[in-house]
């Protein structure tokens, strides 16, 4: 098997699997998937379409904040081209719905609830193929670039994020500079949160095994790492593939929910957007991205009664929070039941 197909691998073996917690986090990620199937219809009617939209891009930076922190939090590889891989992956999945499965479902014409099981199984081929795009794009871009470290690797994934950009810009085939649009508009509440809780759960496992030990390692000390034998640049692309898949599928799922994409979505400020999801967080906390994505996702629509001063004040509430606690939310720490816990009854 190729080296690459290996690295992908590693969540599926068995040290992995037996990690500690790890069957128990399998549990909680099946009530959730029949959590989410119970009531994300009903909570998205019930909420209305202005909430609901909320509730989804809060469901895309959750994972798109959650695979950065798995390159930069975990890995300490400072990425700037997040938003490069979130547009190969949408830009893939939308093309493959829009020429391909489309009209091929529309030809086909099934209707009620096997239209509804096929249209689902199309959006899932469609998110697995972004997804495969841009992590094949890791790949490609990883192997090379992460040789470099610090502001050299910053830069160069800066480059690749731009470059990505500039050739969609310039291919007719999926819009071109009008950008791309009737793309069918798949993406559902429940997908949303099955991409983020599926993408919670790959990084938690791969962290408490052992690629993830070998990632937080040469975080600390890359000389050290390397001086005790772990192969730093085939960890440092592993985290980078891992990441940029489910950037892809964020991306395939906002392509799904707004029917339209343009560039001007994924330039360097996206990435430096989800950046501040990873940092405010607190970088190696699944924890603290999950919640700063929630935040800063909600605080901007708080802050709208602002207007024009919007942008300002919320640029001055994460000067403030770095400020104040610049090791970030969470500060490295994860959530514990524990915590809601009275003290006597842990000592019981």
């Amino acid at each position: 098997m190729p080296s690459a197909a290996r690295h992908l691998l590693f969540i599926l073996e068995p040290d992995t699997m037996t990690a500690p917690g790890a069957r128990r986090t399998f549990l909680w990620f099946a009530v959730y998937v029949l959590l989410l199937a119970a009531v994300g219809r009903t909570l998205i009617g019930w909420i209305g379409p202005y909430y609901a939209q909320i509730l989804v891009f809060i469901g895309i930076n959750v994972t798109l904040a959650v695979s950065l922190n798995l390159v930069l939090g975990f890995a300490g590889q400072f990425s700037i081209g997040h938003a490069g891989f979130m547009a190969l992956g949408g830009y893939g999945a939308a093309a493959l719905s829009f020429y391909v499965l489309a009209p091929a479902l529309a030809s086909w014409g099934a209707s009620g609830v096997l239209g509804g099981i096929v249209t689902n199984a199309a959006l899932a081929v469609a998110l697995l193929f972004g997804g495969i795009v841009a992590a094949l794009a890791g790949l490609l871009v990883g192997i090379p670039t992460l040789r470099l470290r610090g502001d050299y690797l910053a830069i160069a994934t800066l480059g690749m994020g731009e470059i990505i950009r500039v050739v969609i810009l310039n291919t007719e085939f999926v819009g071109g500079a009008r950008g791309f649009t009737d793309i069918p508009r798949w993406t559902t509440f429940t997908w949303v949160f099955l991409i983020a809780g599926l993408c919670v759960l790959v990084v938690r496992n791969l962290i408490v095994a052992m690629p993830g030990r070998s990632l937080v390692a040469l975080r600390e000390d890359e000389d050290a790492a390397a001086a005790m034998g772990i192969d730093t640049t085939r960890y440092k692309v592993l985290a980078f593939v891992l990441g940029a898949f489910f950037a892809g599928t964020a991306g395939g799922l906002q392509a799904h929910y707004m029917q339209y994409l343009h560039t001007n979505s994924f330039t360097f400020l996206r990435s430096i957007e989800i950046i501040v999801f990873v940092v405010l967080g607190g970088g190696g906390s699944i924890t603290g991205s999950i919640i700063a994505a929630v935040v800063l996702t909600i605080l901007p629509e708080f802050l709208r009664v602002a207007q024009s001063w919007r942008m300002v004040l919320y640029s001055f509430l994460l000067i403030v929070m770095m400020l104040t606690r610049p090791q970030g939310l969470m500060g490295g720490h994860e959530f514990q039941w524990r915590w809601l816990l009275p003290r006597r009854w842990l000592r019981q």
